[in-house]
């Protein structure tokens, strides 16, 4: 089934745990470890497998998205 499509049924596309692994540039038991620990995005169980929406792979990628540190402004100068 094609992203088109999904959007067409007002569904949005799911990553496979792997797929999430690929991205995030970690091992599969890492997300594992993530989701059991309750700190990883949350999962939709299909059969035995999990399945991630990309929205919450987003909104939990924005939540632990550090700030970045303020450059200290000296005599009017930064």
């Amino acid at each position: 089934m094609d992203t088109e499509r999904l959007f067409g049924l007002g569904l949005e596309p799911v990553l496979t745990t792997s797929e999430l692994a690929d991205y995030l540039g970690v091992n599969v038991q890492a997300i594992y470890d993530l989701h059991t620990d309750g700190r990883g995005p949350s999962g939709i169980r299909v059969g035995r497998e999990i399945r991630y929406r990309v929205s919450d792979v987003r909104h939990r990628l924005d939540d632990l998205h550090e700030p970045q540190p303020s450059v200290a402004i000296r005599g009017g100068q930064i």
